[in-house]
């Protein structure tokens, strides 16, 4: 049994893992974006995936790694819960602003502690709840680009449409795919586990961009250039394989509702990126949003820590 000490150690060996994973996250919006005028969305992702699993074969080849079977079936879950959330937000995109949707996905945070209590039967500490309602303001103030915030509730609430509730959709996918890997990741083989779920992606992804094309929702067209190439192999392995496998392996260390606030760091590093990348600047609100998302993070852990040496274990 671990003693407290490399519990501690552990679960900050977690958080900076999946921190690591978030930075990563962010730094490939401006690479993705730049290669999808070379490419549709859902092709993007499958070739993506695709290459991502194609590493992962020959790294099992070569491991000699056994074949858990009993480890397929919920990989292959958990790489539907994943896709589900690429494709509801791909379509979302279609038909509401980015900015809607940005804020629609950013609600994942609050969704992780309900989903956490509802299956897990964990009711999150009371620093993640605190960190979790800071983190939501933020993504409001982060969301809405710089207009007034009672504009932006306004817009959301009276014209809520179908791409809303798509992206809303994907929200859940996400939401219930953190929660997922807590319980999973820690009762089967990393490995087959991380190989399935990244398999089943590019499957689907593949299905899905010949269903958009023939449903007229998103035309099916790629022109390779050395920009795309090198976008595919960057996400293939630096957003897809570095970034599920760390996932896969530290999320089991990392409570569900501290981890969503952990991913919530996505827009910020996303917005640093392209700041330096792209020129785009970054709004007061925005400031604001980053500032009230990194205090949610450093309060959950401030006030767990208190409540522990306080109190002993926390819950959650």
């Amino acid at each position: 049994m671990n003693s407290p000490s490399q519990k501690t150690k552990n679960k900050f060996l977690g958080e900076g893992a999946l921190l690591l994973m978030t930075i990563l996250w962010g730094g490939t919006f401006v690479i993705v974006k730049e290669s999808l005028n070379d490419i549709s969305t859902m092709l993007f992702v499958a070739l993506r995936f695709g290459l991502a699993g194609s590493i992962l074969f020959l790294i099992l080849f070569f491991k000699k790694q056994k074949i858990v079977n009993e480890s397929i079936l919920p990989g292959i879950f958990l790489g539907t819960l994943l896709f589900l959330g690429f494709f509801t937000q791909t379509v979302g995109l279609k038909f509401t602003s980015a900015t809607k949707s940005g804020f629609i996905t950013g609600s994942l945070v609050v969704m992780v502690p309900l989903f956490q209590t509802l299956i897990e039967k964990k009711f999150p500490t009371r620093g993640a709840q605190i960190g979790t309602v800071l983190v939501f303001i933020g993504i409001l103030f982060l969301s809405n680009g710089g207009s007034s915030i009672n504009n932006f509730l306004g817009e959301l609430g009276a014209n809520f449409n179908f791409g809303d509730g798509m992206t809303l959709a994907c929200a859940v996918f996400y939401a219930l795919h953190v929660v997922y890997i807590d319980i999973i990741s820690s009762k089967h083989d990393y490995w087959i586990l991380l190989t399935t779920q990244i398999v089943t992606v590019a499957f689907f992804s593949l299905i899905t961009s010949f269903f958009l094309a023939g449903f007229s929702i998103e035309p099916l067209h790629i022109s390779f250039s050395s920009y795309l190439i090198f976008g595919i192999i960057y996400t293939a392995i630096c957003a897809t394989l570095i970034t599920i496998g760390l996932q896969t392996k530290f999320q089991r260390v990392v409570s569900p509702t501290k981890a969503g606030i952990i991913y919530s760091f996505e827009p910020i590093f996303a917005a640093i990126f392209a700041f330096f990348l792209l020129n785009e600047k970054i709004t007061n609100f925005g400031l604001v949003g980053s500032t009230l998302i990194f205090l949610g993070l450093i309060s959950s852990e401030v006030i767990d820590s208190f409540f522990e040496k306080k109190y002993g274990n926390s819950t959650g």
